[in-house]
């Protein structure tokens, strides 16, 4: 006798996720696609001769499940480097299958049947799923809009017994939220009252405008109680390598391994040896890898804020929120399912971001990880059309 449905009912509800819809109905429409986050044009010639000159060399086979040595060593350079954080390459440092494995593997390590995980919302879709996969239940901050301020009471209550882990995004994927030092300072401050760990999702660490990123394990107390996340594919643009990693204290990196190793055990030996060389470029390719982006957000921003949105200008990432209310719009999913076809553009709606998607419905986000000359076709779509998208509504 079959056991329907086939899906657990701990990821039930997760289907298809937003962004393979909104894709889907780029392509249909031929639109540009400001949605899904990934650049469109290529990282660094010499990074991608360095993973030819590996794969050439013959390091083609599996690798140690932690990640090679060279990469590891360089991660902890790169936290030295530029945070002063020192981490032992040995056992300190963790190379993923992506952020999204670091993440994931790291809840099944750290998390037991019934704990919490406190999540700011609106929240990267991965998290909640993950924290379901680990058997724990989300507890929700709202980021509150037009700043994306929490509120410090609400978490002072929100933080209990059953706390195991509080996940934090800075920069802040949908937002482009920086957490602020005081801001950190008191979820500090909370996590070593209740002994709760800190998952720091940092992927956009190099990407802020005018305001410092600053690492919650480079406060007092936290480096021992926080696995820090990162990856290559959002600073050097290779995302379809997915290479990621961990730095955290040696027990807790001794828990998440032993998860990792039965999760993908290791991945990408030659991508691995292209990223050792791409952490330790000069501070002329991470300077100007930023500067780039914020000749982008400008240009995005300005012509969003053209046609009529009201832009909430992000601080950090490559991503844009926009209040749709100014354009006589209050449904973000009905507006981004138009959007491909009467407009020609793509974005994706907030409200997927949130438990209660009713909370992000007035918010939809835009992509700026776009060459310009995609960024200014996306922008003349907009001010050309936006017309059709008011009468078909």
């Amino acid at each position: 006798m079959s056991r329907l449905p086939h899906l657990t009912t701990r990821l039930q509800g997760f289907g298809t996720t937003i962004f393979a819809e909104m894709t889907a109905l780029a392509n249909e429409h031929n639109a540009v696609n400001l949605g899904q986050g990934f650049p469109d044009f290529e990282g660094p010639a010499e990074i991608k001769e360095a993973v030819i000159a590996a794969m050439n060399a013959g390091h083609n086979q599996y690798c140690p499940g932690p990640g090679i040595p060279s990469l590891r060593q360089a991660i902890a350079e790169h936290q030295k480097r530029f945070y002063d954080l020192d981490y032992d390459p040995g056992s300190e440092v963790t190379v993923f299958t992506g952020a999204t494995e670091a993440i994931a593997s790291s809840l099944l390590a750290l998390c037991e049947a019934g704990d919490e995980v406190v999540l700011f919302e609106p929240f990267y879709d991965s998290y909640r799923a993950a924290v379901a996969m680990a058997g724990a239940s989300p507890r929700v901050i709202p980021l509150r809009d037009p700043d994306f301020r929490y509120d410090p009471e609400l978490l002072e209550l929100s933080i209990g017994p059953k706390t195991r882990v509080l996940v934090l995004n800075s920069p802040h994927n949908p937002t482009g939220k920086v957490f602020s030092r005081a801001e950190l300072e008191h979820i500090a401050s909370l996590c070593i009252k209740h002994d709760v760990l800190v998952l720091s999702d940092e992927v956009y660490e190099h990407l802020t405008f005018g305001v410092e990123h600053i690492p919650i394990a480079t406060l007092p107390g936290m480096r021992d109680r926080t696995i820090t996340i990162s990856s290559a594919g959002k600073t050097f643009s290779f995302t379809g390598w997915k290479i990621g990693w961990a730095c955290a204290g040696k027990d807790v990196t001794a828990a998440i391994r032993t998860s990792h190793q039965f999760v993908t055990f290791c991945n990408g030996t030659p991508f691995q040896h292209g990223i050792a060389h791409a952490l330790r470029m000069g501070d002329d390719f991470f300077d100007s890898f930023r500067d780039e982006y914020q000749v982008r957000r400008d240009k995005l921003c300005t012509g969003l804020r053209d046609v009529g949105f009201t832009v909430l200008d992000p601080a950090g990432t490559y991503f844009a929120c926009v209040d749709i209310r100014a354009l006589g719009f209050d449904d973000d999913q009905s507006l981004c399912r138009l959007l491909p076809e009467k407009v020609g553009v793509a974005a994706i709606p907030n409200s997927a971001f949130y438990l209660d998607p009713r909370r992000g419905k007035h918010l939809v986000r835009f992509a700026f990880c776009k060459t310009d000359a995609v960024l200014d076709e996306g922008i003349a779509r907009l001010r050309k059309n936006i017309g059709n998208l008011k009468a078909a509504t």
